[in-house]
């Protein structure tokens, strides 16, 4: 069962996933803090490059199906162009409204 966008507990998680679904590279700055850091797969990757290909470029799009740790960590089906849709995890570091650090992989 799918958690609208809207419903996610944590403010910065919410305006993270609507700025990826709505393919909003603006917005999706605004909810990052200055200097955040990525991972996908376990390895540290550039924020800028891998959101670009991974996100923007490809059109990506999250459904979350569950979210724990007070809305800091999320398991989604993720879609993009590249890859299709894989079940994915995500758990997100977040200070004063702003995301500072997130990690992917697969589910």
């Amino acid at each position: 069962m799918t958690i609208q966008v809207a419903k996610l507990s944590n403010p910065a998680v919410r305006d993270f996933v609507s700025a990826v679904n709505a393919h909003d590279r603006d917005a999706f700055q605004a909810v990052l803090a200055p200097g955040a850091t990525m991972s996908d797969d376990g390895s540290d990757r550039d924020l800028a490059d891998w959101t670009e290909r991974e996100i923007f470029d490809s059109h990506g799009h999250m459904e979350v199906d569950n979210e724990s740790d007070g809305g800091l960590s999320l398991l989604a089906r993720y879609r993009n162009d590249s890859w299709g849709e894989m079940r994915t995890r995500w758990h997100f570091e977040a200070e004063n409204g702003k995301i500072t650090r997130f990690e992917t992989g697969q589910a």
